[in-house]
């Protein structure tokens, strides 16, 4: 991947501890290292990191441009997750591709895994590209 397209975290993103793994035309990969504070009471990570880690996945995988100087932004349109499972392993791993669309509206699956190959959680979104 270029690094000249890894953009500084967002301060959600920082907040979170998720970092870009691989970015391309119609994909994205980002990874989040488990940590206490991202647990629920039940001990596994709450929910809405699932949905977060998803929702950014998706944004980014039809936000390529290939170039760090012409950045296109994505805005979510809906956004749905499912829980499949609980992590093995101590990272999450959220991949994304897209799946159709057009110039401005596309739809994007994504899926959760760690480590071990524990399939976590999938979702599916609609977003429009801006910029």
């Amino acid at each position: 991947m270029d690094e000249r397209l890894i953009e500084e975290p967002y301060p959600l993103q920082a907040h979170l501890g998720f970092e870009m793994v691989e970015w391309r035309e119609g994909y994205a990969r980002f990874d989040l290292p488990l940590a206490d504070f991202l647990m629920n009471r039940y001990g596994i990570p709450h929910g809405g990191v699932y949905a977060v880690l998803l929702d950014t996945a998706m944004g980014y995988c039809g936000s390529y441009t290939g170039d760090p100087e012409n950045r296109r932004m994505a805005m979510t349109l809906s956004l749905t997750t499912n829980f499949l499972s609980r992590p093995k392993g101590e990272r999450l791993i959220g991949e994304a591709h897209v799946t159709g669309g057009g110039a401005r509206t596309y739809f994007a699956e994504g899926t959760i895994t760690d480590e071990t190959g524990e399939r976590i959680a999938t979702g599916s979104g609609t977003f429009r590209r801006r910029g």
